[in-house]
């Protein structure tokens, strides 16, 4: 038996050979791999075919190609074992934050170009084809799907610009799913299983869509919530990571009737939007190397299986073929190309998405190659028995013909097209960029070189000879050099702050691997980054400084848990928010510390002093404002802070000892039991260190009370009394604390920062042991002014409730804040005087003296 495991196994083993001697001819060739592999496929499925049918075979050859045309690979094999793993490993290798700004393209392009192209080819074949209406649109369907593993492939060997990358891949990640969809539809209407009305099935495939999304962001995010469980371990995340594709594909495809490659898709979208801030670096990027290569064995495998099976799916092709195989090339052309300058146009005229340049659209247009998804889609009709004898044959045919003619056409002219189109080179800015780096760095190593030629003894002409081969680049760079002229002030700024949050971000990815941060921190840190690299690139330093203003509001989970806590006196979840915050502001504080030096070193050579200055005068301003945030909570909670602080130190120290035992290591000074004993200490310390703080949020609340001159000369019992009965509320810059008209339930005591109160146009500042909001409960009335913060402020807020109460037990504290109430409130306007009678004039009698 030809088919048994072993046998199967062996032929899967001789497939993985002869993927791995394509590469290498593929690179001499200039073709891309997936070409090539699908080239090679066709060849073994035919040549097996022609073995099969020659008289002259000897046994042992005619056993190899039974074993070939006879291989158990089926539709379910590509769609249930191959599809999950490369949906999900497609977008894990997305960059999700850059994919979003092109998210309305994606999806015109995923969902609208698929519906476009099925109801394009439907229609122009349905004359023709001899076959229902149905079937041409399943047909469709079928081809509508893109494969962007040879198209991507030969971007990257090329270098074409990101963006054009990044819309092909976002392109096919849904565009599958909606083929898909659309296909189980069409298949269940000719077969007569759930014949529906179009409004039933437009509704089906939009829930489809929905669930998919739904449940597969939801597993994720479960999936990313049991990682840190693992303790690191690396094999184990991966292994998880394994298994979620596979369980969101199942459970929407078999038991939910969502779309399982959504919901695949989305799973890898999660994880790589969220994945890099919850899984350690050293295991982020273990897991990228290991799913690269689990991708990589997958597309090759089907990509040659797929092409196996095209001489099984052309039998029986006739002439009349090639015309109705012109006809769906035709179609999908046209209908590519409506939506490429027909639709995306609208998008940029509705300012729903940036523009995308015509050399885009013409390759993308070109470049909508078809693959191993379409076959398998064709192979699974072939394998339904409910499907009559000449659907199957010309779904078949079509189908395999048009992957071939996309494969073997387009797939192998693609990269002389990008070339002609210039798409990859770099940008006049990106090349003047270029210019000044590469200039700038060979002189430095040109430096470096000529010192460490002297403090190793080589001879002078070496030297000499080798020096002025640097000499000589370093003049070609310079001449060619237009970065003064090509990049203007405004796009250096730009560049300068981009520059500054990307080296932020790599400096505290470089602290998480040391296990310097929380996860929950580490995501919103880096979310932060990456919003100050969108703020400046879309609205330069304005947006930089915008997004920087962000990242000091409390969040919304930090506005609920301070509701919890003044409502219902729940402190737990406030508690987590303040030490995150505590921890997030100081980390910050501290990473743009330590920039200084690379402003200098690295930034200013290339950009120039002048913009250098400018830079750091904008981040000088953002310093300001965290100065602020910090100064506001470090001294409510020295304590805390101090801990805090020494804590990060210590895993600073323990970083610096575990550089120098590797150094020590590298050197050969120390062993390797020797070495793994060292690191198994400093483990054992990293946990220790790493054990989370406890905060305190009453800390110190009874010394901050004694504080206010509002208090001076209460008892003690009722400080005490006040100190539990007061509530914490924290305010950020242009916070209203309470506006005009709105209940008064509360009064408010200032224990740090600035507040402005705005009543009948007197507007007053106040400030460090000042009160608020007290003259509508001592003369009970809706609020008859408002308070807006005008720093970071630290509040404590007590209840209607509990300030009567106390001003019942301290009478004297009522007439304090009687006197200060009466002198906040607006002078009376003065009165006009009374009118003087006018002068009567006297008669001569009236005059005369008595």
């Amino acid at each position: 038996m030809l088919n048994d495991l072993p046998h199967t196994l062996l032929a899967i083993a001789m497939l993985l050979i002869v993927v791995s001697a394509i590469q290498p001819l593929a690179n001499r060739l200039m073709l891309s791999s997936t070409v090539l592999l699908a080239v090679v496929g066709v060849l073994l499925g035919g040549g097996a075919t022609l073995v099969l049918n020659s008289p002259t075979v000897t046994a042992p050859l005619d056993e190899a190609a039974l074993a070939v045309a006879r291989f158990p690979v089926s539709a379910e094999v590509f769609l249930y074992i191959f599809l999950p793993l490369l949906v999900f490993h497609g977008a894990l290798s997305i960059d999700v934050r850059r994919l979003a700004r092109d998210w309305a393209p994606v999806l015109v392009m995923a969902v609208v170009a698929v519906v476009v192209t099925t109801a394009a080819i439907g229609y122009a074949l349905a004359p023709l084809a001899g076959v229902p209406l149905t079937a041409c649109l399943m047909l469709g369907a079928i081809v509508a799907t893109t494969d962007p593993s040879a198209v991507v492939g030969i971007f990257h060997e090329i270098g074409a610009n990101s963006r054009l990358t990044r819309l092909v891949e976002g392109e096919s990640l849904l565009n599958d799913a909606a083929a898909i969809s659309i296909f189980t539809i069409l298949l269940s209407q000719l077969t007569g299983q759930h014949p529906m009305s179009f409004a039933a099935a437009t509704l089906t495939f939009v829930s489809s869509f929905a669930g998919g999304l739904a449940v597969g962001f939801v597993l994720a995010r479960a999936m990313l919530a049991a990682l840190p469980f693992l303790g690191n371990n690396r094999t184990a995340e991966v292994t998880l990571t394994l298994a979620l594709p596979y369980i969101a594909y199942l459970l929407c495809d078999e038991y939910l009737d969502f779309s399982g490659v959504v919901a695949a898709a989305a799973a890898g979208l999660t994880v790589s939007a969220v994945g890099p801030s919850t899984v350690r670096p050293q295991s982020w990027q273990y897991l990228q190397d290991v799913w690269g290569q689990l991708a990589f064995w997958a597309s090759s495998l089907v990509f040659v299986m797929a092409s196996m099976l095209v001489p099984r799916l052309m039998l029986g092709m006739q002439q009349w073929d090639l015309v109705l195989i012109g006809v769906v090339i035709a179609s999908a052309m046209a209908a590519r190309a409506a939506v490429l300058f027909g639709a995306l146009p609208l998008l940029e005229w509705g300012r729903l998405a940036q523009r995308v340049p015509n050399p885009f659209k013409v390759t993308m247009l070109w470049g909508g190659l078809r693959g191993a998804i379409t076959l398998a889609l064709a192979l699974s009709v072939t394998e339904n028995r409910a499907v009559p004898r000449e659907v199957q044959q010309f779904v078949a045919i079509l189908a395999t013909g048009y992957v071939l003619s996309t494969l073997l056409v387009n797939g192998t002219t693609l990269r002389f097209l990008v070339h002609a189109l210039k798409l990859d080179r770099l940008s006049p800015a990106d090349q003047a960029l270029r210019n000044q780096v590469v200039a700038i760095g060979l002189g430095e190593v040109r430096d470096k070189l000529r010192g460490t030629a002297v403090e190793l003894g080589f001879s002078a002409p070496a030297t000499a000879h080798v020096v002025d081969l640097y000499d000589r680049r370093v003049k070609v760079e310079t001449a060619a050099n237009t970065f003064d002229t090509a990049i203007g002030d405004r796009d250096r700024v730009i560049l300068g702050l981009i520059t500054f949050a990307s080296q932020e971000r790599s400096l505290l990815a470089e602290m998480f691997q040391d296990q310097g941060l929380s996860r929950r921190v580490m995501e919103n840190l880096l979310w932060n980054a990456e919003s100050m690299i969108d703020g400046a690139r879309s609205e330069g330093r304005f947006g930089y400084l915008q997004a920087a203003r962000k990242r000091l509001q409390p969040s919304l989970r930090f506005h609920l848990a301070q509701a919890l806590h003044r409502r219902f006196r729940i402190d737990t979840p406030l508690m987590h928010c303040m030490a995150e915050r505590f921890e997030m502001l100081l980390l910050t504080h501290l990473v743009s510390r330590s920039m200084t030096r690379f402003m200098r070193r690295r930034m200013e050579p290339v950009l120039g002093h002048r913009v250098t200055e400018v830079v750091s005068d904008i981040v000088g301003r953002r310093e300001d404002l965290l100065e602020d945030a910090m100064e506001t909570l470090r001294i409510q909670y020295p304590g805390y802070a101090e801990a805090l602080e020494t804590r990060i130190l210590r895993q600073v120290g323990l970083r610096l000892e575990a550089e120098e035992y590797s150094q020590l290591r590298h050197e050969s000074l120390v062993g390797e039991e020797l070495y793994d004993e060292l690191v198994r200490g400093l483990e054992l310390l990293r946990r220790q260190v790493a054990r989370p703080l406890q905060f305190n949020i009453q800390a110190g609340l009874d010394k901050r009370i004694e504080e206010f001159p509002l208090f001076a000369g209460l008892q003690d019992a009722l400080l005490h009394d006040l100190a539990m009965s007061v509530t914490i509320r924290f305010a950020v810059p242009g916070e209203w604390i309470y506006r005009r008209r709105q209940r008064a339930g509360s009064v408010f005591f200032i224990s740090r920062g600035e507040v402005e109160l705005q009543m009948e146009g007197l507007s007053l500042a106040l400030s460090h042991g000042d009160v608020l909001g007290e003259a509508e409960l001592l003369r009970p009335s809706r609020r008859r002014g408002r308070a807006r913060a005008t720093s970071f402020c630290h509040l404590l807020e007590l209840d209607a409730g509990s300030f009567h109460r106390l001003l019942m037990e301290a009478p004297e504290l009522a007439a304090r804040l009687e006197r200060i109430s009466a002198a906040r409130q607006p002078p009376p306007e003065p009165q006009p005087a009374p009118a003087q009678p006018e002068p009567v004039e006297l008669g001569d009698e009236a005059r005369r003296p008595a």
